[in-house]
């Protein structure tokens, strides 16, 4: 039987006029319409291109849902530090395994001040992955998993066939056949958690909870949740707040689909900026999913997408290194370097931030990118 679980109340959004980002909205609504697809595709074509964020709506998952899934997390982070501490292992973390838990604290981000992030992640129930839940987590396990699924079939299904309209490909399904759920791959639903600052901690970290990145993926679900804090890099150069928009989903595109489109469609640089003054006191929690191609898949770019082969774009910067990676191996070789950057950054005075170049390598030839 479910858990009792408590409803899921909001914090106010912010009241501050933030320089937000203009990014369009799909409505998943015009999916099945006719000429639907081609419209959807249409808006889509500017923002992968050039920004790599957009928001989602009518997407066929209720409030409800969804609300539920944030007071699992919130109930979750709830535990105390040493019963979530159970399904942490700081050995799968080095070694690239990234389900379970993750505590706050385990690196200095920068002028000693020591992240402020919890994660939990929950790979996607593809029989491939048998780990061991919380209580809490356990005893609504069916219903993670419901919503897992319908994160895949109603969000992440319709994009794969509007990048494979947009890439001209033979079959609009054949992003789809390299991403089905119950083939093994490093899918997962996260809960993620950001414990408020002080101001002194804030400014000495440059204001930032996470620095910019790209996530390594297809697609990053964000289920929309109150707290200001993401940015985007846009196509000028510049930092934009992210505007939690009601009824949505944001979706970011990443770096397995860049690799697949040998660059055409840009893999995201955002960042996690602190809250806000009005919000600067509120914990930050997070809902996501993020997508991957099955295990098996070669990061090569697609070499039947009539569009690509038409801007000469055959290579990536895999292949361009003689290099042809299968999502695991990417996943496993990009994990490993993000756990093995612990040694602190060193924070200039106007907020960029600075690490070694060991630190950074991925594979030979090939280094993280770090954006400031």
């Amino acid at each position: 039987m479910p858990g009792l679980i408590s409803p899921y109340d909001e914090v106010p959004v912010t009241k501050e006029n933030l320089d937000w980002a203009e990014l369009i909205t799909l409505d998943l609504s015009l999916y099945e319409k006719p000429g639907g697809k081609a419209e959807l595709v249409k808006q889509l074509d500017h923002a992968v291109r050039h920004v790599g964020f957009f928001y989602v709506k009518n997407f066929n998952i209720s409030e409800e849902e969804v609300n539920r899934q944030f007071a699992l997390g919130r109930d979750f982070y709830a535990l105390p530090l040493e019963e979530k501490l159970r399904f942490h292992n700081n050995n799968d973390l080095t070694s690239g395994d990234y389900n379970g838990y993750r505590p706050a604290g385990l690196r200095v981000v920068g002028n000693g001040v020591k992240d402020n992030i919890q994660v939990y992640n929950i790979p996607k129930f593809d029989g491939h992955h048998h780990r061991q839940q919380p209580p809490v987590l356990e005893d609504n396990i069916k219903e993670i998993e419901a919503f897992s699924r319908k994160c895949h079939s109603e969000v992440v299904v319709k994009l794969l066939r509007l990048f494979a309209i947009l890439l001209e490909l033979p079959d609009e399904d054949q992003l789809v056949q390299d991403h089905l759920y119950d083939v093994k791959g490093e899918d997962h639903l996260r809960y993620m958690h950001y414990a408020a600052r002080d101001a002194e901690d804030n400014k000495r970290v440059g204001e930032l909870y996470a620095a910019g990145h790209t996530d390594l993926g297809t697609v990053t679900l964000l289920f929309r949740q109150p707290v200001a804090a993401l940015q985007i890099l846009n196509s000028e150069g510049q930092w934009k707040w992210v505007k939690p928009q009601d009824a949505t989903i944001t979706i970011n595109t990443c770096d397995a689909l860049t690799a697949l489109t040998g660059g055409l469609i840009k893999s995201s640089v955002h960042r996690v900026h602190a809250p806000p003054v009005d919000q600067a006191h509120v914990d930050r929690l997070g809902l996501l999913y993020f997508a991957r191609p099955n295990n098996h898949v070669v990061l090569d770019p697609l070499p039947n997408s009539p569009l690509l082969k038409r801007l000469g774009l055959t290579s990536n910067a895999f292949t361009e290194l003689g290099q042809h990676l299968t999502t695991e191996q990417w996943v496993k070789v990009r994990q490993s370097q993000q756990q093995r950057q612990k040694v602190q950054a060193k924070i200039l005075q106007n907020g960029d931030y600075e690490y070694e170049e060991k630190d950074l390598q991925i594979i030979p030839g090939l280094a993280a990118k770090h954006y400031n």
